[in-house]
């Protein structure tokens, strides 16, 4: 059977498709679906989020947190921000991802912490969807 699944950020259905498995990074850790999935809502991390289709390719995208309704074999996930393959430069992803661990590295105390913490999670998403293909 197939997941039929949204994600909505603020601007913009960001993506409408289809899926036969789904990953979802939540605040407890990943969680995959399947169709004839419980009823859920839950809580999204900053994370990747991931779609097989068909052809048992995986697909992913960057969600910047947010929450997610399944129901019926239908999945919305209403996202702060998304951000897709095509649209994250590699280099650019690579240098961030670095620096952010770099910064989380040198933080002394729990606001700088939580702060970096925050921007690494952010980096490490859009790295890991480039390089995922």
């Amino acid at each position: 059977m197939i997941l039929n699944f949204r994600v909505i950020t603020p601007y913009c259905v960001f993506l409408e498709d289809q899926a036969d498995e789904i990953l979802l990074s939540t605040n407890t850790g990943q969680i995959g679906i399947l169709s004839k999935h419980a009823p859920l809502i839950t809580s999204l991390d900053v994370g990747v989020f991931f779609f097989r289709m068909k052809s048992n390719n995986w697909n992913s995208i960057a969600i910047m947190g947010g929450f997610a309704i399944v129901k019926n074999d239908n999945i919305i996930i209403l996202a702060n921000e998304a951000e897709s393959f095509d649209t994250i430069d590699l280099q650019e992803a690579k240098l961030d991802f670095e620096n952010a661990k770099q910064k989380f590295i040198e933080a002394t105390n729990i606001k700088q912490r939580v702060s970096a913490n925050f921007e690494l999670k952010r980096a490490k998403a859009r790295y890991e969807v480039k390089i995922s293909k």
